[in-house]
C-alpha cells in the first residue's frame, strides 16, 4: 500500500473510531441525566392526603373513637376530625414535632370492652393551643386539654410490621413543619 492510501485508511478508521466515541458519550450522557433527574418535592397537600387516608383507614369501629371524616382548612394549618361525639380542630401551626409520641390504649370503659388504640400524641409549642374541641351541637367542650392533639387508629387494623407508626410520624412531622409549626430537630446531635 502506498504511503496515501495508508494516511486515507488511518484517517477512516480514526474518524470511525471518533464517531463511535462521540455517540457512545452521548448515551451515558443520556442515561446519566436521565438518572439524576429530581423527584418532585412533597407537597403539603400530598402529606394531607396520606394523613387522611390513613385517619380513615385505620379508624376505630366502635361507635366512640371513629374517626368519621377528616378535613384541613385552605390554609393547611387547621386539620379537623370529625367522630361520633363531635370534632376536634388541631392547630398543626401550634404543634411540636418533637413531642410525638405513641402508646396502646384500652379504650374499654364499665360499660363496654373496646379493641385497643394506637394513639398518638403531640403536644404544643408553649404558649398556644395544640387543639379546640366541640360537642355535636358544635359548643366548645372545655374538659379537653388544649395543650396536646390526639389521632386514634384501631391498633387491631394496622398491619403487622408495616411501619406504619415511623411512616405516619414522619409524615406528620413534615406537614407540622410545612404548615409553620415547630419542626423536627435533633436535640442531642452535638455540634
Amino acid at each position: 500500500m502506498n504511503p496515501v492510501g495508508r494516511w486515507v485508511s488511518l484517517s477512516l478508521r480514526s474518524a470511525a473510531c471518533g464517531a463511535v466515541l462521540v455517540t457512545a458519550v452521548m448515551v451515558c450522557h443520556a442515561q446519566t441525566h436521565r438518572k439524576t433527574t429530581p423527584k418532585p418535592e412533597v407537597t403539603s397537600a400530598d402529606l394531607f392526603a396520606y394523613v387522611r387516608g390513613s385517619l380513615l383507614q385505620y379508624s376505630a369501629d366502635d361507635g366512640v373513637n371513629d374517626n368519621l371524616e377528616v378535613s384541613i382548612d385552605p390554609t393547611a394549618t387547621v386539620l379537623t376530625i370529625k367522630q361520633p361525639d363531635g370534632q376536634c380542630n388541631i392547630f398543626l401551626s401550634a404543634l411540636d414535632a418533637n413531642t410525638v409520641t405513641w402508646d396502646v390504649y384500652d379504650a374499654s370503659d364499665s360499660m363496654q370492652a373496646r379493641a385497643p388504640l394506637a394513639r398518638m400524641t403531640i403536644f404544643s409549642i408553649a404558649g398556644k393551643n395544640a387543639r379546640a374541641c366541640y360537642d355535636p351541637g358544635n359548643n366548645i367542650d372545655p374538659s379537653t386539654p388544649v395543650t396536646r392533639a390526639r389521632l386514634v387508629f384501631s391498633w387491631d387494623k394496622i398491619p403487622e410490621n408495616s411501619g406504619f407508626q415511623t411512616k405516619f410520624t414522619k409524615a406528620l412531622k413534615k406537614l407540622i413543619a410545612m404548615s409553620g409549626g415547630a419542626g423536627e430537630k435533633d436535640i442531642f446531635k452535638s455540634e
